[in-house]
């Protein structure tokens, strides 16, 4: 006979173990498996090393969920979010200050490895939460109040809702006959931490000039020297020339492509190189599923809003969970999920790409038209403040 609970969620990244963490405070039942067992240390082998900034919605939802007591100790506060265009012709920096919105800053940085190592504490308090690390969906059966889902380990649950939070080649999308529309750039991503002698003073700055923009993140210091996160983002066969660098060249170029900045920039560990897509579901649900996260929509690391559009999507499936709970995963409250995302992820997917796309300009008219957009963005304080309120999810 089958295990039954109330949800079974596929992956353990981020995003699917940070909904075991919110349904399992919830009260739901939670399994929540993934092929891979999580990476929790910095220099170990499969490490991401990769960052990502909560925002303040999501940190909300941490904080509901009994979470953020375990990441706030280790989070870097993002108080001020800066545009810089450094195209031939002239630099143009532009600062966007949380203090316009309130008192709390835009959001808070914490390493990926380090979200899953303090997320997976907040499992550990949680009875109704099961995480089976080295277990995969292997696929499901819909039927009438339930699904029966079978496990890569020759197991089976049968869980009212099934959840896919495995990424953008998503078994659960796949499984539940869901399409998607995937656009490529021919644009790989950098990841790595740097150490530079300017301090970055809680400051996120995102250095655009072409190929896609660099961007500095802050970190904690690193042996009292100031350290930040770097994303550079550049067509693939330049960042794959990057990548392969000596470390002494790197340091230049990535000094140079900074325009100094924040002074010459030391690597502080190493280097990972990420293929750049964009990517949404024809629609959010299936026949007692839910996609959430990457398995949903994916973007460039652009504006910080890959997870907390992960964790839009989470305030929304619980909100119609509590709704819900006798009807929980029913054909009503999994439309109504698609309704009330679909929409403002899409209009994101969008929005990221035409950013993405203009960051990648070389062409002087075309560098010319993106200082202009974000002078106007940034000199109209209406504009200004309403843009930063749909950074942070306003509509989602």
């Amino acid at each position: 006979m089958a295990e039954t609970t109330d949800i079974l969620i596929a992956g353990g990244g981020p995003a699917g173990l940070a909904a075991a963490a919110i349904f399992g405070a919830a009260g739901f039942g939670v399994v929540c498996v993934d092929p891979t067992a999580p990476v929790t240390e910095e220099t170990a082998e499969g490490a991401d090393i990769r960052t990502t900034a909560i925002l303040q919605p999501g940190r909300e939802l941490l904080v509901q969920a009994g979470a953020w007591q375990h990441l706030e100790k280790h989070a870097t506060a993002l108080q001020v979010m800066q545009i810089m265009d450094a195209s031939s012709d002239g630099s143009v920096l532009k600062a966007f200050d949380a203090a316009d919105l309130g008192e709390m800053p835009f959001g808070w940085n914490l390493p990926n490895w380090l979200l899953r190592r303090e997320l997976l504490k907040s499992l550990n308090n949680l009875t109704n939460v099961s995480f089976r690390p080295g277990v995969g969906f292997s696929g499901y059966v819909p039927r009438m109040r339930e699904a029966r889902v079978r496990l890569s380990d020759g197991t089976s649950v049968s869980a009212k809702l099934v959840i896919g939070a495995d990424g953008r080649s998503s078994a659960v999308r796949e499984a539940a006959g869901i399409d998607v529309k995937t656009t490529r750039y021919g644009q790989k991503a950098l990841a790595f931490a740097v150490t530079h002698p300017i301090p970055h003073d809680n400051v996120s700055t995102e250095i655009h000039r072409s190929g896609g923009p660099f961007t500095f993140v802050p970190l904690p210091d690193l042996n009292g020297k100031p350290r930040s996160a770097v994303v550079w983002m550049e067509r693939s066969a330049e960042a794959e020339r990057i990548g392969k660098l000596e470390e002494k060249s790197f340091n230049a170029e990535a000094t140079e492509r900074s325009a100094g900045f924040l002074g010459p920039l030391e690597l502080a560990g190493r280097r990972s190189l990420w293929p750049m897509m964009s990517q949404i579901a024809e629609r959010f649900d299936g026949p007692r599923v839910a996609l959430m996260a990457e398995a949903a929509h994916v973007v460039p690391p652009i504006g910080a809003q890959g997870l907390n559009m992960s964790l839009a999507d989470l305030r929304c499936l619980l909100e119609l969970s509590e709704i819900q709970r006798e009807n929980l995963g029913s054909p009503e409250m999994l439309s109504e999920y698609t309704r009330a995302r679909w929409t403002d992820a899409q209009a994101r997917v969008i929005g990221i790409d035409a950013l993405n796309r203009t960051s990648m300009a070389g062409h002087p008219v075309m560098q010319a038209l993106r200082k202009q957009g974000v002078a106007a963005l940034h000199d109209v304080a209406p504009l200004r403040k309403l843009a930063m309120r749909m950074g942070l999810g306003a509509n989602a």
